[in-house]
């Protein structure tokens, strides 16, 4: 296949086991863990944990990426459809409270397919992205995911250039987030656990609350109260590729979550603030092919 699923747009040649461009993914599906996952937000998570397929490669260049070993250096176990759609049948049967599909975007052709088939257990279809996605390739999946659980990364292109290596991001993102809106609609929630609609991710950097606060205004000023979920993410931890950026080299301090936890509340966002005991490498999942 020749792709151009992401905004790169950069046309490489993918076949089932070989890919170029910027993922540098075969066009077969690569995953590095499928399993029970209890660290997401509480609507994805419930009591048994999300279902989560972790898979590789990713469409952004983040310098503080946590996954660096799956998302750059491509670690993980080629699948079929039907060993991948196998996977999602083992996590519901361990009592999975939601399908979710992390860093999906280089795949979406072949998840577009697998997911034609009856999700088990009639379980929710989560996309768990970056938000760097184009609306077009995302309407194939109208009726098949449940969820969508993008980032919004950044709002300013500069940051997204220098940290992310995407300066269109913003714009795409928030495209994006459009297109998942217009095919979800409101969010809607059962007993706790959201069946359907989309929750939008904010990891705060260091230093960089006020980029925090722009993100926050956008969804304040482009929804309804109540009709997306946002989630104030305070999980940063310095690891990656961080020699040239020393402003990223420590931890966020509970000052500046405090701030960003304010603006939040005063902008009457709904949804969920994660708390400074949630960082730290202990929290990274073992990508040793866990489930597959």
């Amino acid at each position: 296949m020749i792709c151009n699923l992401c905004p790169r747009k950069c046309g490489a040649l993918r076949d089932e086991t070989h890919g170029e461009g910027f993922c540098q993914m075969p066009a077969l599906p690569v995953c590095a863990r499928a399993a029970l996952h209890l660290w997401e937000e509480p609507c994805l998570s419930g009591k048994t944990g999300a279902g989560t397929v972790f898979f590789s490669g990713c469409t952004l260049g983040c310098v503080f990426c946590q996954n660096r070993s799956i998302s750059r250096e491509n670690f993980g176990k080629t699948l079929t459809e039907d060993e991948l759609y196998a996977a999602f049948q083992r996590l519901a049967g361990q009592g999975a409270a939601c399908i979710e599909l992390v860093t999906p975007t280089q795949f979406t052709h072949v998840l577009s397919k697998v997911l034609e088939r009856p999700v088990p257990n009639s379980l929710p279809v989560v996309w768990n992205s970056g938000g760097y996605e184009r609306p077009e390739v995302l309407r194939p999946l109208e009726g098949k995911v449940d969820v969508y659980l993008p980032d919004l990364k950044y709002v300013t292109p500069s940051l997204a250039a220098k940290y992310s290596g995407a300066e269109d991001y913003p714009e795409a993102a928030k495209a994006a987030i459009l297109e998942m809106y217009r095919q979800r609609g409101p969010a809607r929630l059962e007993d706790g656990l959201l069946k359907s609609g989309v929750l939008i991710r904010h990891l705060i950097l260091p230093g960089q609350v006020s980029e925090a606060k722009r993100v926050m205004d956008w969804v304040a000023d482009t929804f309804a109260p109540g009709t997306v979920l946002f989630s104030l993410m305070a999980q940063y931890t310095p690891v990656g590729e961080l020699d040239g950026f020393p402003e990223l080299q420590r931890p966020l301090r509970g000052s500046e979550l405090r701030a960003a936890k304010a603006y939040m509340e005063n902008l009457g966002l709904a949804g969920y603030v994660q708390e400074l005991e949630s960082c730290g490498e202990g929290f990274i999942p073992a990508f040793d092919l866990t489930g597959l």
